[in-house]
C-alpha cells in the first residue's frame, strides 16, 4: 500500500509541475492541427476510417476530447486532497463534455452554413447543450466559492491514513481511465468509430464515492457527514445519468445535479455554524 502511495505522489508532483502545463498546452494545440490535417486529406484522398469531406470541426473535437482527459486526470489527482473538490471537478468535465457536445451539433450543419439549410432541432440542441453549460459553470463557481473543509479524523495519524486511502483509491481510478481508454482506442483501430467511456467512467466514480463514504465511517459517524458523502454519491448518480440521456432532458439533470450538490453545500455550511458557536 505505501507502494502505492509513492508512485501516486510522484505522478501527481509530475501532474502539478508548470513543465506539464506547457506540454499539455503543446498536446492539445499539435491534437487540433492533427484533426485539421487529417481532414484537409480526407477531403482529396479516401482514407479508410473516415467518410469522404470530413467536417473540419473533427479538429475541435480532438481538440476537446485531450481536454476532457486532462480534466479526468485532474480528477484523479484531486480526489486525495478533498472529496468535495473532486465533485466540483465532475460537474467541470460535464460543462466541457456539454460544450464538445454543442461543437459537434454545429460541426453537422452544412459548410458554407446558410440559413435555409440550417436544421432546428440540431440548432436548438447546440443552444441547449451551451446554455446548459454555462449554467453549470456558474452553479459551480459558487459551490467553490462557498465550499468549506472539516476534517473528520481526530488526530493527523488518522487523517495521514484516511489522505493514503484516498490516494491508493485514486491510483487504481487512474489505471481503470487508462484501461477504458486503451479500449476505447483498439475499438477504433477495429471498427474506425471512436465512442468515449466517460459514461462508463463516471459509473466507476459512483462506487468510488460509496467506498470513501464507508471508510470514513471509522473516524466520525455524525450524520452531517453520512448525509454529505452519501449526497455525493447520487450527484455523481445523476451526472452519469444525464451523459446518456437524450437531449434537453441531459441539461435538466446537470442542472439539477449542480442545484442539488450547491445546496447540500449551503445547508452543510450553516449547520457547522450553528455548531461553532
Amino acid at each position: 500500500m505505501n507502494l502505492i502511495v509513492r508512485i501516486y505522489d510522484s505522478l501527481g508532483h509530475v501532474w502539478s509541475n508548470h513543465r506539464t502545463d506547457r506540454f499539455i498546452s503543446l498536446g492539445l494545440i499539435l491534437g487540433f492541427l492533427v484533426g485539421l490535417a487529417i481532414v484537409a486529406i480526407s477531403r482529396n484522398f479516401e482514407i479508410a476510417f473516415l467518410p469522404p469531406k470530413t467536417n473540419y470541426f473533427l479538429a475541435i473535437d480532438i481538440a476537446f476530447q485531450i481536454l476532457l482527459i486532462i480534466e479526468i486526470l485532474g480528477l484523479i489527482f484531486v480526489l486525495s486532497r478533498s472529496v468535495a473538490d473532486s465533485v466540483g471537478k465532475q460537474f467541470e468535465i460535464l460543462s466541457v463534455i456539454l460544450l464538445r457536445s454543442a461543437f459537434k451539433e454545429f460541426g453537422n450543419f452544412n459548410q458554407p452554413v446558410e440559413w435555409s439549410s440550417i436544421l432546428y432541432d440540431p440548432l436548438f440542441h447546440m443552444l441547449s447543450d451551451a446554455f446548459g453549460a454555462l449554467v453549470i459553470f456558474l452553479i459551480i463557481g459558487f459551490y467553490y466559492k462557498k465550499q468549506r473543509h472539516e476534517k473528520i479524523t481526530k488526530t493527523d495519524e488518522e487523517q495521514q491514513e484516511f489522505i493514503s486511502f484516498k490516494k491508493i483509491l485514486a491510483f487504481i481510478l487512474l489505471l481503470i481511465f487508462i484501461y477504458l481508454g486503451s479500449k476505447d482506442l483498439i475499438n477504433f483501430a477495429q471498427t474506425g468509430k471512436y465512442v468515449d467511456s466517460f459514461s462508463t467512467f463516471y459509473t466507476v466514480l459512483i462506487f468510488t464515492d460509496i467506498l470513501i463514504l464507508l471508510f470514513s465511517l471509522r473516524y466520525s459517524s455524525k450524520y452531517y457527514n453520512l448525509f454529505r458523502y452519501s449526497s455525493f454519491a447520487f450527484a455523481t448518480i445523476l451526472i452519469r445519468v444525464s451523459l446518456t440521456a437524450p437531449p434537453y432532458i441531459n441539461i435538466m439533470l446537470g442542472i439539477t445535479a449542480g442545484l442539488f450538490v450547491l445546496g447540500l453545500t449551503l445547508i452543510y455550511n450553516y449547520f457547522l455554524k450553528s455548531q461553532s458557536m
